[in-house]
């Protein structure tokens, strides 16, 4: 079993998965806005490509992804609030991070262990060559009928994939029993539980987030939601907000914390809260944002502050108990209600239902709290692929 487990490569677990979607470097943020919103894809991988040029020599290489945060976090910065029209003009390297090792190349044949081990050292997808469904005829068509600004899928003659944090995951589960008794460990006895987590208060500026925002995108991670004593209320995922529109800019401009929670709940932001974003960009002078995302100035509140009947309550966010607190009980039912609403588990949670709970919901980390509610801090999937990574060591 361990035998068969370590000569697995990272082949194998790319069977199935669909060929990645991708831009060319030189093509604009509006550009990347139009392809995310045609396709169902979380991200879409950034290419640097030069076989349009010589198709003699192709030479090809992804060098970063965009998701819909990334547009979100850059509509937000200063220079770009009064006119977001002419910030979406702009390449699509005023997007991409400075660290290319987010991405990596690897080949169909490169070990499970060295996958471990490039996104142990911090790289967020690997870049894996699949088998192509086109003939080198075909292969050649489709090269030049491509531009270079438009989406493809080809890129030196052959289809990609992503493999990531969660696929490696997915795969330790569907072989936990190989592991044992590691999978029915706490976490705390583990000691996977990272205390270095990004919070913001619910009371305060949605907008004091943004580089909190980013940072957690970057990690993997997620914004906790607290009240002033402490205790987590919910949280601003780049997960939820990769599944919103840029509209969401104006809102993390314009709301507090907790009013942004309400905003990206399920169903659509709420009619008042929406009044509230149009009133706030009109007194901000912010027409520019008004005009963009097509809010019609007119049609605006002349009280732009929720009442306290109004804003959502930092008690309300929970699910059962009086006193606002997580119910212990239900704890790996986690996302409760809303989107916003953070996953939780316990110190004393085991390593697979901490794992089931990430996968289920697909996230990359769960929060860790108390029975008050009061965060420990948080289990990502990079701390249990160490603890795997440890096992395998110990067999190799």
């Amino acid at each position: 079993m361990a035998a068969r487990l370590l000569a697995h490569e990272v082949a194998d677990l790319c069977l199935g998965k669909p060929p990645l979607r991708s831009l060319s470097l030189s093509s604009s943020i509006a550009e990347a806005l139009a392809s995310l919103k045609s396709c169902e894809d979380y991200c879409i991988s950034i290419w640097d490509c030069h076989h349009f040029k010589n198709l003699e020599n192709q030479d090809c290489l992804c060098v970063g992804k965009i998701c819909m945060v990334d547009i979100i976090c850059f509509l937000c910065k200063q220079e770009n609030l009064a006119s977001p029209s002419l910030a979406l003009k702009s390449p699509l390297t005023a997007l991409l991070p400075k660290d290319s090792s987010l991405v990596r190349h690897v080949q169909p044949s490169t070990s499970l262990i060295e996958a471990i081990d490039l996104i142990l050292q911090g790289a967020q997808n690997l870049v894996v060559p699949i088998e192509s469904r086109f003939s080198g005829s075909s292969r050649r068509k489709l090269l030049q009928k491509s531009s270079p600004t438009k989406s493809c899928t080809l890129h030196n003659g052959r289809e990609f994939c992503w493999l990531t944090q969660e696929d490696i995951i997915r795969y330790f589960l569907s072989s936990i029993g190989f592991f044992s008794p590691l999978p029915t460990l706490s976490i705390e006895a583990l000691g996977i539980i990272s205390t270095e987590f990004i919070s913001i208060g619910y009371h305060s500026p949605a907008s004091s987030a943004i580089e909190a925002i980013s940072r957690s995108l970057v990690d993997q991670t997620s914004v906790a939601i607290v009240d002033d004593d402490g205790l987590l209320i919910g949280e601003i995922s780049p997960s939820t907000l990769a599944c919103c529109g840029e509209t969401v800019a104006a809102a993390i401009m314009t709301l507090s914390a907790g009013e942004l929670m309400a905003y990206i709940d399920c169903g659509g932001p709420p009619e008042d809260i929406v009044r509230v974003v149009k009133a706030r960009l009109k007194e901000r002078n912010l027409e520019g944002m008004l005009e963009e995302f097509e809010i019609d100035p007119s049609d605006i509140s002349s009280n732009s502050s929720l009442s306290d009947e109004e804003l959502p309550s930092p008690t309300t966010s929970f699910s059962s108990s009086r006193s606002g607190r997580y119910n212990k009980s239900s704890s790996y039912s986690a996302r409760m209600v809303r989107r916003a609403e953070a996953i939780v588990c316990y110190p004393g949670s085991s390593l697979v239902a901490v794992m089931v709970q990430a996968i289920a919901h697909r996230v990359n980390y769960v929060w860790v709290i108390e029975d008050d509610c009061s965060v420990v801090g948080i289990v990502t999937f990079a701390n249990m692929l160490e603890v795997f990574r440890d096992q395998l060591e110990s067999i190799m």
